[in-house]
């Protein structure tokens, strides 16, 4: 059980990360209305073109930003957490307007090509610490995993975005992930819109096991049984947002996320007799987009 000082720390260090993030959104909210985005910077052309790929040569548009958001300790967890994340994306200058869900991966739109994106994704995630965590005592710690691969994204519709994940990990596991969501877009009024939908994740059995598994040594030391986690669909949910483009460079923006663990994961006795298998996760952040110009 957490001491009552560490308690304490817990909840100064959630202020703190909360008061910095509403203070960084009210930074935002002043800037004037009447500003433009312009070009940046200009960059060299890279010395080869990549096969069946458009050159790069033009104008793009960067996303970047921070947010704040409370989700569970760790994958499986009952318990929350308030943890700063990155907002990163890439696409072409002028094309359409960039809807960017908080689930998605840092990505960038090589191919661009009216109502279709691809290109590649990326994906950290975070190291498992098991003493910093009752739950996980005897469970072994499992390390940061950066999760590489692509996006394809497509608008059947201007009001209805499809996109595809398929990342391979390194480091902390080594599996395949498959992450595919579907969102609705609704402008309510000038700059502000909503969005929700389903979201699907399956994982390989190197994907699952690292921290849903338990083998014999980690049985004996956590007092869970032991447990052969393997491959399958690994969560279904559903997500909503709020956003407002408070000019052509800032927007900010809130969402709820909810997952709920299938399968292997679900059945681990991590989950059943020491968490839950109902993850939910909010937040809110802020992101400035910039153009820059490749020759």
């Amino acid at each position: 059980m957490m001491h009552l000082d560490e308690a304490a720390l817990r909840l100064s260090g959630n202020a703190r990360l909360t008061t910095a993030v509403l203070a960084a959104l009210g930074a935002t909210l002043a800037i004037p209305q009447s500003a433009v985005a312009q070009t940046a910077f200009t960059l060299p052309a890279p010395p080869f073109d990549l096969p069946m790929l458009p050159s790069p040569s033009g104008n793009w548009t960067v996303m970047v930003g921070i947010g704040g958001q409370y989700m569970p300790d760790f994958v499986g967890s009952k318990n929350g957490k308030l943890m700063p994340i990155p907002i990163f994306s890439i696409r072409r200058a002028g094309s359409i307007d960039q809807f960017r869900g908080p689930r998605d991966s840092a990505s960038i739109a090589l191919l661009d090509v009216g109502n279709f994106r691809a290109g590649p994704a990326f994906k950290y995630v975070a190291s498992r610490k098991a003493d910093k965590y009752a739950e996980l005592i005897g469970l072994g710690d499992v390390k940061a995993a950066y999760e590489l691969g692509g996006f394809v994204e497509y608008y059947p519709v201007d009001w209805l975005r499809l996109r595809g994940e398929l990342r391979q990990g390194m480091g902390g596991h080594t599996g395949t992930v498959a992450d595919i969501s579907a969102d609705v877009i609704v402008p309510l009024i000038q700059r502000l819109t909503i969005s929700a939908g389903p979201r699907f994740i399956w994982k390989s059995t190197k994907a699952t096991a690292p921290y849903f598994g338990v083998d014999a040594a980690q049985a004996l030391a956590s007092g869970l049984p032991m447990y052969d986690a393997k491959s399958g669909a690994h969560s279904v949910g559903f997500g909503s947002q709020i956003s407002y483009r408070i000019n052509p460079q800032w927007e900010v923006h809130a969402y709820v996320e909810y997952e709920k663990l299938l399968g292997d994961a679900a059945d681990s006795p991590l989950v059943k007799l020491r968490g839950s298998s109902n993850q939910t996760t909010v937040g809110l952040g802020a992101s400035y987009s910039f153009d820059f110009r490749i020759r």
